[in-house]
This record gives C-alpha cells, sequence and structure tokens, in this order.
C-alpha cells in the first residue's frame, strides 16, 4: 500500500500541544474579560454595559415611554453583542428583576418573571422596557469625553469600553460569574452605606478595612430577611474579600400560626414549601399540621406554617426548618473583578473602593479637561464672532464678493481657520444680529467658568471636593435605607430524629429465636402473641416509638435500633440477624427500652456488674457494642430499671439472689457507675461452684422502700417486703443468707407487679 504524503509549504506547522494551549488560553481570556467578571470601574459586564448603552441610544430613558424588549435586544445584538437573543434577554430580565438586583437597571413592564420561579418571564415580544433612574449615574458623563470609545464587532459604530459611573456600582449592585479556572460572588451592599465609606477613605487615604466597616457593616441584599453571620466573620470576609453570608428568613407568630414574610436571597417560596412538605410525607415533622402559601401583591412573601397543637415548641420547631430547608442559607462571597489595569483580582474593601476612586478621579479630571477645551475652543470662537461684529459690514461685503472668503477673512483680520470657519457658517440672520452685549457677556461666563476649571484641575484637593459633593448627591438621589438586617445569631441545629418521632407507647417483644417486633401500648400480654413453630417468647420491654430500642446478647454485646423502625407486632416479626453481625453461638436474650438517661443495672451470672445509662448502651454499628464483660461459662442476667423519681439512689436497694438460694442485699450507692465493662462483685459466690456451674446468681432487682419483691423457684414464689429484707442486708461483695426451706432451687427474682 502506496503511502501518500501532502506538505503545505505555505502555512505555518505547529504541534498540536502547542495550539490546544495557546487557543485554550485565548478562550480562557475571552471568557474571562468579556464575558463572566465584572469591571471594577462600572461593576458591569460586557453584555449589561451593551444592553445599557443600546437603550440610552434609543431613548429608553427614565421619563421615556417604555419599548418593546424585543426591538432593544434586536439592537443590542444586531449592533454590539453578536451572541444569542435568548441569553441576552435573559441578562436584561435579570437587571429588571427587584428580587435580583439591589438597585435595579432597567424598569420593566409585564412579566418579568418572580421569586418563585426567576426563570417564568414572558417572550421579550410581549414585554416592554427603559431604564431606571438610578443608571443616569452610569451614563449621564458619557459625552464627555471620559471614556475610551473602540469599534463595534464589525467595524461600523463605535461603543463605550466602560461607562462613567458616578457611583460604586460593583458593590452596589453586586455580581456572580463562573469563567475558566475562577468565578465572582460580590454581594449588594446599601448605597448610602458604601458612599459613606468611600467618602470616608477619599478624605483619609489611610484608613484601614475596619474603620471602612464602621460605615459598610455588611451587604444589603434586596430582601427583608436577616443576615447572621458575625461581625468578626463580615470583618474577616471584607479584609480577605473571600468568605461566606449566612441569612436567615423573618418570621412572626400570629395566633397560633407562623407567618414567614421574608426569605434568604434567591430563595423561591416554592421550593421552601416543599421541602417542609417532604419532611411532613415521610413523617419527619409531626409537628406541623399544614402548610399555606398567602403571598400577593401587597404580601410579597406570606408562607404560613400551622403547628399541629399549643404545646409545640415554635423556637424549636422554626430553628429545626432552619437547619433543614433554605429558611437559612449560606452566600458565597468572592470579589473577584477585573481591575483598573484591566487584569482579574480578589480584592478586599479597601482595595475595592481605593480602585474605584482612582478610576472615578480620572473620569472626573477627563471630564473637567475635556469642558475645559469646550470652553477654550468656544472663547476662541467668540473672539472670532466680536471681530465680525466690529467689522460687520466689511465681513458681509467680502463674503458678497471673494470666491473663497475664508483666506480672505483671515488675513484681513488676523483670524484663524477655526474663527474664521465659524463666522461663514453663520447663516445671514445671525449675522446681522450679532450684539457686541451678549458676545461679552458669554466671554464673561466662560472665562470664570474656565478660571474654575483651572483651579480644579490644577489642585488635587478641590478634585477631590468636587468629587465628594457629587458623591453625597447622588447619595440624596438615589440612597434608602437598609433592607437585610443584621442580627448576630448562631447557625440553627436540627432535631434529633427521635425527637421528631410521635412519641407512642410501644412494647418490645423478643423470641427466643430472635425475632423482633412492636406492639402498639404497654397493656398488651406478650406471650399470648403467636410465635413461628418452634419459637417461644424470651423477653419485653416498655418504651416509646421516638426512642432507641436496645437489644443485649449473650456475650455482652448490645445493639440498638430505632423503635419506630421494628414491624408491628402483628406479623411475626423480622429476625435481628438480618439487622446485625451477631457472633457464632451467641443469641439475643434481653431488649431494652426507654429515655436515653434512664439508669439500669447491668450484671453477669458471676456476679459481677455495675450502674449505667441507657444512652451508653446506644450502638450504630451492625457488629454491636462490648458492653458487659462477660467471663466464659457467665450470661447476662436481666438488667434491672432504676426508678428515677427524684430520690437518691442511697436510699434504694440492689438485691442479689443465687442459684442456690442466697440473697443479699444493699445499698445501690454502693455500685459504680460504668459506661461500659465488668463492674465490681455484687454477691460472692464459691470460685469453684462457680467453675464447676453448680451456682450462679441468677437474677438481681432495684427496690424502693414501700415495694416487694417476688423470689421465684419453679412455680412457687416468697413475696417480700422491706422489712423482709433487713434480715439479708449486708455489705456489697459479701455471701448473703440463705432463703427459707423450699427456695434452695431460685429461678428468678422480680419486682411484685411487673
Amino acid at each position: 500500500m502506496t503511502q501518500i504524503t501532502t506538505s503545505f509549504p505555505d502555512h505555518e506547522q505547529i504541534p498540536l500541544k502547542d495550539y490546544a494551549e495557546k487557543a485554550y488560553l485565548d478562550y480562557s481570556m475571552y471568557v474571562i474579560l468579556d464575558r463572566a467578571l465584572p469591571y471594577l470601574g462600572d461593576g458591569l459586564k460586557p453584555v449589561q454595559r451593551r444592553i445599557i448603552y443600546a437603550m440610552s441610544e434609543l431613548g429608553l430613558s427614565a421619563t421615556s415611554k417604555h419599548k418593546k424588549s424585543a426591538r432593544t435586544v434586536g439592537d443590542v445584538i444586531g449592533k454590539f453583542h453578536p451572541h444569542g437573543d435568548a441569553a441576552c434577554y435573559e441578562a436584561m430580565v435579570l437587571m429588571a428583576q427587584p428580587f435580583a438586583f439591589r438597585y435595579p437597571l432597567v424598569d420593566g413592564q409585564g412579566n418579568f418573571g418572580s421569586p418563585d420561579d426567576p426563570k417564568s418571564f414572558a417572550a421579550m415580544r410581549y414585554t416592554e422596557s427603559r431604564l431606571t433612574a438610578y443608571t443616569k449615574s452610569l451614563l449621564s458623563e458619557l459625552g464627555m469625553g471620559t471614556v475610551d470609545w473602540s469599534p463595534n464587532f464589525d467595524g461600523t459604530l463605535q461603543e463605550p469600553n466602560m461607562l462613567p459611573a458616578r457611583l460604586p456600582n460593583v458593590l452596589l449592585n453586586g455580581s456572580t460569574g463562573i469563567a475558566v479556572g475562577m468565578s465572582t460572588d460580590i454581594p449588594p451592599h446599601n448605597l448610602r452605606e458604601v458612599v459613606a465609606a468611600t467618602i470616608r477613605l477619599l478624605d483619609h487615604p489611610k484608613t484601614t478595612v475596619a474603620e471602612l466597616c464602621e460605615h459598610i457593616k455588611g451587604p444589603d441584599f434586596p430582601t427583608d430577611a436577616e443576615i447572621i453571620t458575625s461581625c468578626d466573620d463580615l470583618l474577616k470576609l471584607y479584609a480577605s474579600g473571600n468568605g461566606t453570608i449566612r441569612m436567615r428568613a423573618v418570621w412572626e407568630k400570629e395566633g397560633d400560626e407562623i407567618i414567614v414574610t421574608a426569605l434568604p436571597h434567591h430563595v423561591s417560596p416554592a421550593r421552601v414549601l416543599e421541602q417542609i412538605a417532604q419532611q411532613m410525607q415521610a413523617k419527619k415533622l409531626p409537628m406541623v399540621e399544614d402548610l399555606r402559601d398567602e403571598s400577593d401583591h401587597e404580601n410579597p412573601t406570606r408562607l404560613v406554617i400551622v403547628p399541629r397543637s399549643m404545646r409545640v415548641d415554635i423556637d424549636e420547631l422554626m430553628n429545626h426548618l432552619f437547619a433543614t430547608t433554605d429558611l437559612e442559607r449560606n452566600h458565597r462571597v468572592n470579589m473577584n473583578m477585573i481591575g483598573i489595569n484591566g487584569k482579574p483580582q480578589l480584592l478586599d474593601l479597601r482595595s475595592l473602593l481605593k480602585q474605584w476612586l482612582t478610576f472615578r478621579m480620572d473620569t472626573v479630571t477627563r471630564r473637567l479637561e475635556n469642558r475645559l477645551d469646550q470652553v477654550v475652543d468656544r472663547l476662541h470662537i467668540l473672539a472670532g464672532l466680536l471681530v465680525a461684529y466690529l467689522n460687520i459690514d466689511e465681513v458681509i461685503t467680502i463674503i458678497r464678493n471673494e470666491d473663497k472668503p475664508k483666506p480672505v477673512l483671515m488675513k484681513r483680520f488676523e483670524l484663524t481657520g477655526t474663527q474664521a470657519e465659524a463666522i461663514l457658517d453663520l447663516k445671514l440672520r445671525h449675522l446681522a444680529r450679532l450684539v457686541e452685549l451678549k458676545i461679552r457677556d458669554e466671554q464673561d461666563e466662560l472665562a470664570d467658568e474656565r478660571a474654575g476649571l483651572e483651579k480644579i484641575l490644577g489642585s488635587k484637593a478641590r478634585l477631590k471636593t468636587l468629587i465628594r459633593k457629587e458623591l453625597i448627591a447622588d447619595a440624596e438621589l438615589y440612597g434608602d435605607d437598609r433592607r437585610s438586617i443584621l442580627v448576630e445569631r448562631s447557625a440553627a441545629q436540627a432535631l434529633k430524629q427521635e425527637d421528631l418521632l410521635p412519641s407512642e407507647p410501644v412494647t418490645i417483644v423478643l423470641s427466643r429465636s430472635g425475632w423482633v417486633r412492636s406492639a402498639k401500648g404497654h397493656d398488651i400480654d406478650p406471650t399470648s402473641l403467636n410465635y413461628r413453630t418452634g419459637d417461644e417468647f424470651q423477653h419485653s420491654s416498655h418504651g416509646r416509638s421516638n426512642e432507641q430500642a436496645i437489644f443485649l446478647d449473650s456475650t455482652g454485646k448490645t445493639y440498638s435500633l430505632p423503635a419506630h423502625t421494628l414491624p408491628s407486632a402483628r406479623s411475626l416479626g423480622e429476625p435481628l440477624s438480618s439487622r446485625f453481625n451477631i457472633q457464632d453461638g451467641a443469641s439475643f436474650v434481653y431488649t431494652l427500652s426507654g429515655d436515653s438517661q434512664q439508669k439500669i443495672v447491668l450484671a453477669s451470672s458471676f456476679g459481677y456488674g455495675f450502674v449505667s445509662k441507657l444512652d451508653n448502651l446506644h450502638s450504630r454499628v451492625k457488629a454491636g457494642k462490648a458492653m458487659l464483660l462477660v467471663r466464659a461459662g457467665a450470661i447476662p442476667v436481666m438488667p434491672a430499671i432504676i426508678k428515677q423519681d427524684g430520690k437518691p439512689l442511697g436510699s434504694q436497694t440492689i438485691i442479689c439472689v443465687t442459684s442456690d438460694g442466697y440473697l443479699l442485699a444493699f445499698p445501690l450507692q454502693q455500685v459504680p457507675e460504668l459506661a461500659k465493662g465488668k463492674g465490681n462483685k455484687l454477691i460472692n459466690i464459691p470460685t469453684k461452684r462457680l467453675k464447676a456451674g453448680e451456682e450462679f446468681m441468677v437474677g438481681l432487682t432495684v427496690m424502693a422502700e414501700k415495694e416487694e419483691i417476688l423470689v421465684w423457684a419453679g412455680q412457687r414464689y416468697l413475696r417480700m417486703a422491706a422489712k423482709d429484707i433487713e434480715h439479708f442486708k449486708g455489705e456489697r461483695a459479701h455471701r448473703g443468707r440463705k432463703l427459707p426451706r423450699g427456695f434452695q432451687h431460685v429461678t428468678k427474682i422480680e419486682l411484685a407487679g411487673d
């Protein structure tokens, strides 16, 4: 097969790697400089600047009639911005949304979207728009030689490279954008606060960020929601140009209902209601009965949350909703923008305002110099017109008789070409009506203006004074009160799952084969339930549906599950082996439930035990938690519940009994309280008999002063009151005393009535 090679001697050949790298870098810089990041001077991205300029060229000022948005978009993409009309229209809509821009730049008429769905705006053929009064601060000095101009995309028109902003719009309206390798998130601020800080920096160039923050307390979003970020965090944010702001919805109590009146920036009311409704459907929000959206024209945000009852803690409920929904939200701050040197940079508050003041001083200087040039030119022309007035007859004669009157006029009256041209451009009626007094009055006025301009341009202090006066005037004209209230609060914490579940009494039933189920109520007889063939009742406990169900196995490990997740007692239940990883040879022997602070006594059949809280028995792992150290040959005995009725533990007695009928009673306070372990010896059993399996502790119980216990020996039981126990009292770890005849083979011990 013949290989064909083709050469292109007239074309440059470069490696693909170099070409791809250059192409990507070019694209990156285009996106950064011409699309995503705002310019520090006017705070606008190119598409926004072009929309505002095109609308001004169409005469769509704040006092004009609205025009179809399609007309504006057509001019923008046809003359200055050769991109898609949909993207251009969306950018224009964003500038018209009062919930998106702190100081909107476009005054829209028609459907321009809503906080629920900002992109639900009508098509541009239906809506109308014009500029707002605020845009005058961006455009009023445009024709005064203040900015540079460049050709548009096809070279047929000129467009401004920036707008001569009289206010630091980059801070007032903020900006968001994603470029290549960088992004920007500049929050909006209050105009009066920003102007006050700018003036302070203008007067005192060494002002620190902390001192500027005496005026700029924090961002000011177009919403009445609270900013709960601390002052220290806000100061760090402004000192670095990077950080996070936390916003929280504003609510009030109206009767038994909760009314949300303001939401964080860019939070949709419909989304918040959806988030709350999802929790209600998942039965994770039993405190809420109903939701309503009563927002209307008079109340732009009015979300109604109806608690289930008056017993619901409103503050606790709202804290949970703040933590689990968009009622509380973080806003990222990244003050990245294109500086006055044309390069992208991350700026702190002081650097930003300092650069903007440099931009403003340059702009005002160019405006004054341009005006000075105009005044000088006009004075020059007036001097020529005065000559013409003084020699009006001769001027008219020259114009009538000479084919080329301009050089004759210049030579005869020692005029410049500009002066001669101005005389020739006058209409005859104006030439005949030249009045010396008017010319000299205008000359005097312009001379005074020239002197004033020269004084300002020649003095930096006068220039600063002028800028200060203009800033103050604009603040009075466009300024308003702060909307986002600054309230320092800690971040909300969600409620635990147990606190959100309905608290209903349940009975947890464990079978000998390790199957579990849950029955509603505490009055059920677990022995009367149906069990699988070959299976039977093992143990049960009383608890509540919002508590943990705890299981103790024969090796001393504990396992736990939320009680509400257990199958109903109407079924045969499910095996715990499907939920947990249990050791070979081990089996589940007891179940417990109750408040996490409930105290119990855990012990093994070898007579060792300790007091612990149910919270220590909770385990989040499938392999369980090693709770009670059980030696080889021993098993756990049934845990004893300690009734906490406000009385000290010293008033209660712990009673231990062995299989050979030895019973020992001693104060409960002698038993140590541990998180886990083996515990201390409770009753003394001879080691030989323990090892031989001839005697062991069959059970224990905790008895209050007026309670009675039952000691069982097979089907027989012995009822003992507090006075009967006196004979068996001793010190912990003693042998105890022998029970009466007939109770030498004890099987269990329990409180009477259990």
